[in-house]
């Protein structure tokens, strides 16, 4: 029971892949080169829903709305994260909001 109430819940662990965790993420994520640096449990090299024993980096560009592997293998495509499709990731929206004339 001990080491159970020490561990942290699924469901508030960022590393455990999902579409929440993905939009968490980008939110504090390293911006550069047009895609931001996510990290995830993998298994066998892909993003797992579970808790393992490896987290992985994972490259996620919002310009064609793909999540990449550390050797640029192309993992999921989402239009969710699109920006073609109507996604705004918060590199955007910060330009957005300093472009913006005060009101």
């Amino acid at each position: 029971m001990g080491i159970q109430a020490e561990m942290q819940p699924v469901a508030d662990d960022p590393y455990i892949f999902s579409h929440e965790n993905i939009l968490l993420q980008i939110q504090t994520a390293r911006f550069e080169l047009g895609y931001y640096v996510l990290r995830f449990y993998s298994k066998e090299g892909r993003p797992a829903t579970e808790p393992t024993e490896t987290i992985s980096e994972f490259y996620l560009y919002p310009s064609g709305g793909t999540l990449r592997d550390s050797s640029m293998n192309l993992v999921l495509y989402d239009p969710r994260y699109d920006i073609y499709r109507g996604f705004t990731p918060p590199h955007l929206q910060q330009r957005q909001e300093k472009s913006s004339p005060e009101g």
